[in-house]
């Protein structure tokens, strides 16, 4: 793998690990748990989870991004329904869902406590959500770093969307929109702590070192005093 191929696995392996446990609950008698994946886009983790047998529906607004992800589908040999629209409609689209997944989406949409109902809404009880969101505190150190100390301070309390990346959140502003809306928090991992401050040079100049780099960010993804640095924080919640 290229270095950038190193770094995007030590970005989402704790994401996928969490994932993995959550869709393991399918038995023998149920051949495959009912996936809903808002803002899917082209499929990045959709076809993955199809592929291990499990019925995914994506719901994204781009019918580029639903071209490209129904290509990505059949270069893979599964198969993932799509339908084009947003949380705004959500109701009238699906049915009920044993596992959501809503990555990077809470950041662009206009009221997020609305859009959390509106999944609590179509999730069956007993069933999970996976919920990947930007961080704030992270952006700031970012900014910073960059010399950038101007947007740096602006950020600091800065709840509403920002630029093309949109919001940003505190750990304890997304548990309580999470909790608001019904859902019982699981966990919450930090995502991408490390990952994005390591030089990519690095990953190919000194052996072992991505090898490390995904160690350190498993090793650290649950430990609350690192939550801070993480650049998005994933959580795990329950209807």
């Amino acid at each position: 793998m290229s270095a950038s191929e190193r770094r995007d696995s030590a970005r989402t392996a704790v994401v996928w690990e969490s994932l993995g446990s959550m869709l393991d609950e399918s038995g023998p008698d149920q051949p495959g748990l009912k996936v809903l994946d808002i803002g899917g886009g082209t499929g990045g983790f959709a076809v993955r989870v199809a592929g291990l047998g499990h019925r995914v529906t994506v719901v994204d607004p781009s019918p580029d991004a639903l071209a490209a992800l129904a290509r990505r589908a059949r270069e893979v040999g599964v198969e993932v329904t799509a339908l084009q629209g947003d949380l705004s409609d959500l109701s009238a689209l699906v049915d009920e869902a044993d596992v959501v997944l809503c990555h990077g989406v809470l950041e662009v949409v206009d009221d997020p406590a609305a859009a959390l109902a509106a999944i609590h809404e179509v999730l069956r009880p007993g069933g999970r959500l996976s919920l990947l969101v930007a961080q704030r505190h992270a952006a700031v150190i970012a900014r910073a770093m960059a010399g950038h100390v101007a947007q740096a301070l602006a950020l600091l309390d800065d709840s509403g969307t920002t630029g093309r990346t949109g919001r940003r959140f505190t750990a304890d502003e997304v548990t309580g929109l999470v909790a608001g809306a019904g859902f019982e928090v699981g966990s919450v991992h930090g995502i991408r702590v490390f990952a994005d401050l390591v030089p990519g040079p690095l990953l190919d100049l000194e052996p072992g070192t991505s090898a490390a780099l995904l160690d350190l960010e498993r090793a650290v993804s649950e430990r609350p005093e690192y939550l801070p640095l993480a650049t998005q924080l994933h959580l795990v919640a329950t209807r």
